[in-house]
């Protein structure tokens, strides 16, 4: 145990729904999805009725662009998590990392570790040069809400996804092995179109162990040398890949708290880690999507001139298809020859809505989606490549973070549904 400490890693305490909980409405997919979508949270909410669900203990952020009362949610939130903790809507915890299987409509398995995160190695900074590292810039107003959510809450639920950079699947692979020769804790379909979910329990001496070992053998200097350069003294083991924002929020929480903590209290107080979900970059399971724009509040054609315009210059061309109110053009924006097309058009897109700040914009995760909502007035679509797997790692230890939403894993519906939730106030 204490070899995994070193690596950032803790064995988590976690709740499942007990038994004759329907798991099927009980699980909703993570909050920041469909955001420019209500209606599809309105059928979540039908769908669920009066059912014990998780959707009553996250915050979509779908009610939030809506105008809707956070403070109201926010207290709600918190009031149904004390109630289910003391209604026996839980089993017992249990100790030990979860193995997760999951199903979508696209991929046949994509494998998972469930664990406790220690946020004392996390930083989303930039230049952060620690174990565990952002991939995409924080934006620091999207922490607030966050925020207050878990200050007060009894409970976290995991939609956060890390990746580690195993192409030899040292790590995870192993582990799912040992795990699946057990009866599954859980196994369920996830309403809508979500596939199937499936976690085992990993929490033999000899399994962690060998997980242990793995995660230092990708850790070691030699290793990181090799990999990303340097002198591999200040390893990168751990790229936050989904839900950057809700870590953040748990982490700048830990720095709030633990200042008036004992030593000791701080080695194993709650709110030090963060329950996530590890994923092997190189699992084919895993799915590498673009993240799209969609622009509310501009013309097309003339946001589309806009945008040429502030392009930074130099001698490569990037090339992006657009769509809105019915037509569909190219836009080129000259850049460095050495930028990445999302960057050079994340921050062109950023300094034309500082200049006017009637539009704001949305991100959105597939084709459809895009095409669907940028065919009303007003709006207009851009449609970004996909991002290559394999450059993550290197480009975030050279360079630094990416810019937000650079890339997505997989598309809305691939995303981590909330089942399993971690207690976050001693004794509650």
């Amino acid at each position: 145990m204490e070899a995994l400490g070193s690596l950032g890693i803790a064995v988590p305490e976690i709740l499942l729904p007990r038994k004759g909980i329907d798991l099927g409405r009980w699980a909703v997919v993570a909050c920041d999805q469909y955001t420019s979508e209500p209606e599809y949270w309105k059928r979540v909410e039908e769908y669920v009725g009066a059912a014990p669900s998780t959707l009553r203990l996250v915050l979509p952020e779908a009610w939030l662009l809506a105008g809707d009362d956070e403070a109201a949610r926010s207290a709600a939130i918190q009031k149904t998590m004390r109630e289910y903790l003391a209604g026996g809507v839980f089993a017992a915890p249990r100790k030990g990392f979860v193995v997760v299987e999951r199903q979508t409509a696209h991929v046949r398995a994509r494998l998972g570790l469930l664990v406790a995160l220690d946020l004392d190695c996390y930083d989303w900074r930039p230049s952060a040069r620690a174990l565990v590292r952002a991939t995409e810039a924080t934006v620091e107003d999207r922490l607030p809400a966050r925020l207050r959510v878990r200050e007060h809450a009894a409970l976290e639920l995991p939609h956060v996804l890390v990746l580690i950079d195993d192409p030899e699947r040292t790590v995870i692979e192993p582990a799912a092995r040992a795990a699946r020769t057990r009866a599954p804790l859980y196994d369920t379909e996830l309403w809508p179109n979500g596939g199937r979910v499936r976690g085992f329990a990993l929490d033999g001496a000899a399994e962690v162990t060998a997980l242990g070992r793995g995660l230092a053998a990708l850790a070691s200097p030699e290793r990181q040398r090799a990999k990303y350069g340097g002198d591999g003294r200040a390893p990168f083991l751990f790229a936050v890949g989904d839900g950057n924002h809700s870590l953040a929020a748990a982490k700048l929480l830990w720095e709030q708290r633990k200042s008036g903590l004992s030593l000791a209290q701080r080695t194993s107080h709650p709110l030090r880690f963060a329950l996530v979900e590890l994923l092997n970059v190189h699992d084919p399971g895993l799915r590498f999507e673009p993240i799209h724009r969609l622009v509310f509040g501009a013309e097309p054609e003339s946001l589309v001139r806009g945008l040429e315009q502030r392009a930074p210059g130099g001698s490569r061309r990037h090339l992006l298809r657009w769509r809105g109110a019915g037509r569909s053009g190219t836009l080129t924006l000259a850049a460095p020859s050495d930028s990445l097309l999302v960057a050079v058009f994340q921050q062109t897109l950023d300094a034309w809505l500082r200049d006017h700040p009637e539009a704001r914009i949305d991100f959105i995760h597939g084709g459809e989606a895009l095409a669907r909502l940028s065919d009303k007035p007003d709006r207009t679509g851009f449609e970004l490549p996909a991002f290559e797997r394999a450059d993550l790692f290197p480009v975030v230890a050279r360079d630094g973070v990416l810019p937000r939403k650079a890339f997505s894993l997989g598309e809305a519906e691939e995303k981590r549904f909330y089942l399993e939730a971690r207690r976050l106030q001693e004794g509650a």
